[in-house]
Formats: C-alpha cells, structure tokens, sequence
C-alpha cells in the first residue's frame, strides 16, 4: 500500500526563475516538477521516460514505438474498455509519443480530476498488460504507419538522410518505426522484457503545470510512484559522429509522385556544446526566420522553384543533424540543390550581417514567451530543460546566452557546419540522375 508523502520528506530544489517551477526528486529517484499556474482551471501531466527508440533492441527496431501503440490497452488493474471509458468520460487529452530519447505521456484534463489522472496516466506507465489481441490490431496500425511513410517522398528522404548521415546500426540512423518485418516478428514477450528492462523510477520526470499547488502536486505523485522500484537500467552506448569528409547524394525515384523532396544536411554538435546558441541563431538566419531566412528568401520568394523551404538544427545527445528540406518540381531539382549551395557558400564567406543576428535573436527570445502561454508549452519547455540539464531558471538565463552570442561566433558556426562540399544529399520523387 503507498503511504502518504508530505512535502517534508522530499528532497527539493528551486531556484527564482521566471516561471518558478519547484523540482522534486523521491526516494527512488523519480523527479517531480511542478508549476503553478492559474491561467485555466485545467491541469497538464507531462510524464517521460528516458527510454526513447535509443533503446530498441539490435533485433527488434521499431519495438520501443510499438509499445508505445499498446502501452495504455490494459494494465493490472484496468482493461482497456475501463480505460478508455475513463479517458472519454473524463474528457482527457492523452498523447504518447516516441521520439529518439523519451517516451511521453502527456495528458490534460480538468483540475477536479488531476489525482484520478495522474494515477491513471501511473498504471499505464508502471504495470502495462499489453494484451496479445491489443498487440495485433496495434502491430497493423504500425505497419499501415509504415507503408504511408514509404509511399511519401518527404519522409523517405528525411529517413535516408540520417541512415546515411549516422549509419544504420547508430540509434539516430535507425527509423523509429522500424520495419515491416521486424514489426510483424514482434512478440508479446519482448515488449514485456523491453518494459522491464527499460522501464524505472531513475529514468522518469513527471511534469505537473496546472492550477494545482505545487505541495499537492508533490503528494500525488508520492502516492502515485512512491513504492515503485526497479533497477536503474544500463546506459545506452551512444557513439560520437565524424562530419562527413565529402559530398555524397542518393537519389530515390518515385515516378508516381507530384513533387520531389530534398533532404540536404550534415552532422554538427551536441546539445551540451558551448556553442549551440551561435548555431542556432545562424540556423535562424539561414532558414527559419520571417518567410524561412535566405534560402526561403533566395529559393521559395525571389526564384519561386520551391513549394517549400527551411532549415533545422536538432543538437542532441551527441552530434545532431542540420537539415535543409525543400519540397521542388521534377524539373526544378538540380537548380534547387544548386541555390543551396549557392547560399550556403555565400554565408560561409561572406557571413551573416549585423541586422541578421540581431532579427534572430530578437525572433527567439520574442518566441520563448509564446511557446509558454499554455500548459502543455510550459511542461513541454520544463521537461527538455530537465532532460538536457538547463536548469531551472533557464528561461532567465537564455536570452543572456543568446546576447552573448557575437557576429563572429555565429559566422565561425556556418563555417564550421554547412560546407556544401561535405553535404549529404537526398531526393526522393519524380526524378532521376541522369
């Protein structure tokens, strides 16, 4: 039976930032963050696991994703039918998301029903059943999943751009979803012993943002997991990544298709390196900011050849990618790949102007608050603060960390990551190389 935690018996630690958060870790070192907001009488659950599709087996890809279809279609104590009727009869909002790190559950409902949430969205995490009948129906969603992706020019390039940017073998290479076959070999038992292995106090945030107080919060979430215990899992092996020493391309021809996607991109820097700010605020510049930067500027508005443009930079636990897509006609392929390079050189020399970094800078620290209007934003902002140990007066610190940033950092960053000569090149659609 769990016994009943008072805000005493935690060990907490807050810190006076913006948004005030307070940060719990229990006993078995769940960590609990709780915020308090007042704005709707509605309440944001936010619970991940630090065990994204980084933990698929070697012989199961796609199995960490496949839990996550089947995960919440029993537990111990609930069938599926009770927990959908709660779900609906509560009006709850539940999302449960794979990406390469985390496993999220992210619920929202109202405030009188936050501690039957909060103990739901538990059962599904701590003690799924994951019954066979459930499994089979889930496993042909997936595949359905599967066949659209293969069937779509966009993420066919995307997929083929981090296999080749990271290897096959590498987690950030691999597809999330896995494949057909290894999806249909999956068992019951193997997403059983991935649960169990994979699956513990040490590797779960729960982040609570609502009208809630924070010490209730805290209560509920001791009640909640408080007796849960389960051995810390090993780390996943995660091996740096080269940049490329030259050009490679890779043409993928989809002749049925209206348009040709472009996944054009390279490997950079992780999460944790000094310089990420200049890189993201010379990503900003290049394809993201206004209509999408310069190559929206340059490709999309003044040569009109792309139905669209833009840039993204992913740091990550290790060396993550910068892609530029672009989604173009068969007949306006070569010169699209030819403007990127184009732009890409011309940054590399002549380097971004003043009034670029500074539209930039002001572009993200303007965004910051309005990603934080809702709850769901804020447990999101919360939970990646967490997991890449930003702190939590982060929202404070970063538009300082984006200040400091100086022209010549930003420019030594599109130096040092977009040489068109060390590109990585995918086209997926109508189109052949000659």
């Amino acid at each position: 039976m769990t016994s009943r935690l008072e805000t005493s018996d935690l060990k907490r630690e807050t810190s006076p930032s913006g948004l005030h958060p307070i940060r719990t870790s229990l006993d078995n070192g769940v960590v609990v963050i709780a915020k308090q907001s007042r704005k709707t009488p509605a309440v944001t659950l936010n619970l991940a696991m630090r065990a994204g599709s980084i933990c698929d087996p070697p012989d199961a890809p796609g199995a960490t994703n496949l839990l996550a279809r089947v995960i919440d279609r029993g537990t111990t104590s609930r069938t599926a039918a009770e927990i959908a009727d709660e779900i609906d009869g509560r009006g709850i909002s539940l999302a449960i998301t794979v990406t390469r790190h985390l496993f999220s559950i992210v619920g929202s409902c109202l405030v009188e029903d936050f501690e039957a949430v909060f103990a739901l969205l538990g059962d599904i995490l701590m003690a799924p059943t994951m019954p066979e009948s459930e499994l089979a129906t889930r496993k042909g969603e997936v595949i359905t999943a599967i066949r659209q992706d293969d069937d779509n020019p966009a993420v066919r390039a995307v997929e083929q751009l981090m296999e080749m940017l990271y290897g096959d073998t590498h987690p950030y290479g691999r597809r999330t979803k896995g494949s057909i076959p290894a999806v249909e070999a999956a068992t019951r038992d193997g997403l059983v012993r991935l649960h169990a292995q994979r699956f513990a106090p040490s590797e779960l945030t729960a982040v609570v943002v609502g009208d809630v107080e924070s010490a209730r919060v805290l209560e509920v979430a001791g009640r909640s997991f408080g007796v849960w215990h389960a051995a810390q899992p090993a780390p996943i092996p995660l091996p740096r990544v080269p940049a490329a020493a030259e050009r490679r391309r890779l043409v993928i021809p989809m002749m049925n298709k209206a348009q040709a996607d472009i996944a054009y991109g390279f490997t950079t820097i992780a999460r944790s390196d000094p310089r990420y700010y200049a890189y993201w605020l010379m990503n900003n510049a290049l394809g993201q900011y206004a209509l999408g930067g310069r190559l929206g500027d340059s490709i999309r508005e003044r040569q009109g050849m792309a139905y669209y443009v833009s840039s993204s930079f992913d740091g990550n636990v290790v060396e993550g990618p910068l892609v530029i897509r672009a989604g173009v006609s068969r007949a306006n392929v070569d010169r699209a790949i030819a403007s990127i390079d184009e732009e890409l050189s011309r940054l590399r020399l002549e380097g971004l102007t003043a009034k670029e970094l500074n539209e930039s800078r002001q572009f993200l620290i303007g965004a910051m608050p309005r990603s934080l209007e809702t709850n769901a934003g804020i447990a999101n902002f919360l939970q990646t603060n967490e997991f890449f140990g930003l702190g939590l007066d982060y929202d404070r610190r970063l538009p300082g960390l984006l200040d400091a940033v100086t022209l010549d950092a930003a420019n030594e960053a599109a130096r040092e990551a977009a040489d068109p000569s060390r590109a990585t090149v995918v086209v997926a659609g109508p189109y052949e190389d000659r």
